[in-house]
């Protein structure tokens, strides 16, 4: 059975290799996966991902939200492939095109997830970026459209905020993932938020979240394996676990 922890994916959001190892360390066995960012990856390259493959058994997510030419998508997915990464993120802001060759560059080893609206982005953003009124004034129904490609595309799933989980579920079913950043557990003040869509663990979780990516909460704690812990802990007492 699926525990608390094995929804956490931890991103490290770090400058150096040396400090993702340290937290790699700590919270290994405290976080069901790692996400590896632009920052880190840029940095790195595929040597990170090797790194935790050395130091915990937890899953590994490449977040480099592929965007460009469908065949420039489609190699570079191969490469992430060959790393033996579980997940790698693609903008749905593209083609379907472009969303099926990467899911062909996947090969069945890879899965692709969807990014289909950062959770800093709020209506105001989807204005500016000249979308219909409709989609403004509701940006689920942006999320719900771009799921949709992702879905036909044949992605495993996409990202979206907690607030559009419920939604997501209900229309692509059980087996089509939803990853869910700007989480905000219960015990956390939130004031001055960068994060416009927010949500709490338990809150995304109901709501037919298979994973949230928890940062702050636990990146700044003073213990963050025991705020790892409190955070599984509100994920299990919502889920009757």
């Amino acid at each position: 059975m699926k525990k608390g922890k094995d929804y956490i994916i931890f991103p490290l959001d770090f400058a150096s290799a040396k400090e993702a190892e340290q937290y790699v360390k700590i919270l290994s066995s405290k976080v069901g996966m790692f996400k590896i960012g632009l920052e880190l990856f840029i940095h790195k390259g595929p040597a990170v991902v090797d790194m935790i493959r050395d130091l915990s058994g937890a899953g590994i997510f490449l977040d480099l939200k592929l965007h460009d030419i469908s065949i420039t998508v489609k190699r570079a997915m191969e490469r992430a492939a060959a790393t033996g990464a579980d997940f790698v993120s693609v903008h749905c802001a593209s083609s379907a095109k472009m969303l099926e060759m990467a899911v062909e560059g996947g090969q069945d080893k890879t899965g692709v997830l969807g990014i289909t609206l950062l959770t800093d982005n709020d209506g105001s953003v989807v204005r500016n970026a000249g979308f219909k009124e409709k989609y403004s004034s509701d940006p689920s129904l942006l999320v719900l459209k771009r799921a949709e490609m992702a879905f036909e595309a044949g992605c495993r799933g996409i990202v979206c905020s907690g607030r559009e989980a419920g939604m997501i579920k209900g229309r692509f079913g059980k087996k089509f993932l939803v990853v869910t950043p700007g989480i905000r557990p219960a015990f956390m003040a939130v004031e001055n938020d960068d994060q416009k869509r927010i949500t709490t663990p338990a809150g995304a979780v109901t709501a037919g979240a298979d994973f949230i990516v928890v940062g702050r909460p636990i990146k700044t704690a003073i213990d963050p394996a025991s705020a790892a812990d409190a955070i599984a802990g509100e994920i299990e007492e919502a889920l009757n676990i």
